[in-house]
């Protein structure tokens, strides 16, 4: 094997988990769930940016990997010989390849298609467990190591740079950075374009198709990222929402045999994916950051076979079952037929009454705080507003970056919203200042150059202050994510959250709204617990419920 790549070089600490050999016994349990396959020499098996067949083993000859932008370079990744296989996570569900393959020699080999490997990783519990693990960590090295993806086009401190490397970063997508004031051939490239692509950033795909500054949705389209679905399809259950509570649902429902799909808007985690360090959850007495604790059940809930759309906003529920199923509506009017609904949209960090403030969401104001993030605070002073578990978190994780960090909360101190160990740390970091009784009043700055100043008040000492603070982190309470729900009869109590409980005879789960067949649970659920934990118990719980309303309704129209 040969790689320039640092996440696949052998010297990586994982390299043999990441490519192992498989011995013939393993192989020949592999073949029962793949169709035999010979390659000629020189003959294309995997192309960048289109749907992968699968897990592919090599059985004989050889398998030479390469990346290819879109500017026309090609260089090589990795060999596979015999007795391994090519693919990666994406590949549980046929996702765009971020690679070219192609066999060196006459190759034979036996291809493994995105279902039968799922079947493969659930019948065959070992070596599931070494294929699995492969298939994860070369996601991880492809991240890490900027293999695949699209190429991004600008200067790091655009705020739409920034912007599309959190998109892409959230969803775990490998991307590379070209910043034409350092790279010669960016700048060629950027010099030499025409008048319609002035302005940066640009995304450069695979195939050389270039996208001025895009939305999320518009990338998502253009990169493969959402599978061709049937119009007809249906499923048992669809989850709205690809949190905890929603990959949790996913992961239990579809491992006892139900179908399930999973839409998000923007990216699985929610606000525990943007959570830098979770040091409570049970299990992790080191503790984990919230984008690998949602990765894994992103990986597993595909893993069972669950179906996910993102980024897919819903724009309503129609719950008139005309042809027998509940119908979610999306963006762009397709719709999404399923028998029962769980409603995991969670709850949104609420916005602070400041002028203009919308202009510099994405561009200096921000609603998670990760690594992306970090770097461009580097000796920098930052604003987090909030005083809660997640506002701690962000609080300690970036004051190891910035050279200050001020929190700003109205109460009269943490200790009644914030888990004690994240007082004691901010209260020991030197460059964490907390501020009592203080709202921001102002935000400045211009849509091109994002956030430059910012302005508070000191209700206590009525102190006016304004600094050229140019990042700006908003943790402040939770607004639920139910306006799609607004007209299909889901009772919601006062502050908008879903209302669940025994309304009908059908069901006796606590989970259940209003809506026969229709459940809630995680965040948007009016009294749940608001933590990681409580979200994952109660799409572990609803399932339950789930099968039971399916059964009762089987029974009923039979």
């Amino acid at each position: 094997m040969t790689t320039p790549s640092i996440g696949f070089a052998p010297t990586n600490a994982r390299f043999e988990q990441m490519f192992p050999t498989l011995t013939g016994v393993e192989i020949a349990r592999m073949s029962k769930f793949g169709e035999p396959r010979r390659y000629q020499d020189r003959e294309r098996i995997v192309e960048s940016g289109k749907p992968g067949a699968g897990v592919i083993v090599v059985l004989s000859g050889h398998v030479a990997v390469t990346q290819r932008d879109g500017l026309n370079h090609v260089s090589p990744v990795i060999e596979y010989g015999p007795g391994q296989f090519l693919g990666e996570v994406g590949q549980l569900s046929g996702r765009a390849s971020f690679v070219d393959a192609h066999a060196e020699g006459e190759v034979e080999a036996i291809v493994i298609a995105p279902v039968r490997l799922r079947r493969l990783l659930t019948a065959e519990a070992d070596l599931g467990e070494r294929i699995m693990r492969a298939l994860i960590l070369r996601r991880v090295g492809l991240i890490q190591s900027g293999v695949g993806g699209p190429l991004l086009v600008g200067s790091p401190h655009m705020p739409d740079v920034m912007r599309l490397q959190s998109f892409l970063t959230r969803n775990a997508y490998p991307y590379h950075l070209l910043d034409p004031a350092v790279d010669a051939e960016a700048a060629s490239l950027v010099a030499a374009a025409p008048t319609a692509l002035n302005g940066l950033p640009w995304v450069v795909l695979s195939d050389g198709t270039t996208l001025h500054n895009p939305a999320e949705a518009t990338l998502a389209r253009a990169m493969g990222m959402l599978a061709e679905r049937p119009g007809s399809a249906s499923y048992d259950v669809a989850i709205v929402g690809a949190g905890p509570a929603g990959l949790a649902t996913a992961v239990y429902a579809c491992s006892e045999g139900l179908s399930a799909v999973v839409l998000d808007a923007r990216a699985f985690g929610g606000q525990a994916g943007a959570s830098a360090r979770i040091e409570n959850y049970f299990g992790f007495p080191t503790g984990i950051s919230g984008q690998a604790l949602v990765g894994r059940a992103f990986a597993q809930a595909q893993k069972f076979g669950a179906e996910v759309m993102i980024p897919c906003e819903v724009k309503r529920l129609d719950c008139s079952r005309a042809d027998g199923f509940l119908a979610l509506e999306l963006e762009g009017g397709a719709r999404v037929r399923a028998r029962s609904v769980v409603i995991a949209s969670g709850a949104r960090y609420r916005r602070p009454s400041v002028a203009d403030l919308q202009v510099y969401e994405g561009k200096g104001v921000w609603y998670w705080a990760s690594p992306i993030e970090a770097r461009f605070c580097a000796g920098q002073e930052v604003i987090i507003v909030g005083g809660g578990n997640s506002a701690g978190q962000a609080a300690v994780f970036l004051s190891g970056a910035a050279e200050n960090v001020h929190v700003m909360v109205r109460g009269s101190g943490l200790a009644e919203t914030m888990s004690q160990y994240l007082v004691d740390r901010i209260a020991a970091a030197p460059n964490i200042a907390l501020h009592t009784r203080t709202q921001l009043t102002a935000l400045e700055g211009t849509p091109e150059t994002g956030l430059e100043r910012v302005r508070w008040r000191n209700d206590e000492a009525a102190l006016d202050l304004e600094r050229d603070i140019r990042n700006v982190f908003l943790f402040i309470g939770a607004e639920p994510a139910t306006a799609w729900l607004s007209d299909c009869g889901v009772e919601l109590d006062k502050a908008g959250f879903v209302i669940t409980g025994s309304f009908s005879k059908s069901s006796a789960s606590p989970l259940e709204t209003s809506v026969p067949g229709v459940f809630a649970v995680g965040d948007v659920r009016s009294g749940s617990v608001k933590r990681v934990g409580g979200a994952i118990g109660e799409g572990a719980q609803v399932v339950a419920a789930l099968h039971g309303f399916l059964t009762g309704a089987r029974q009923s129209s039979a």
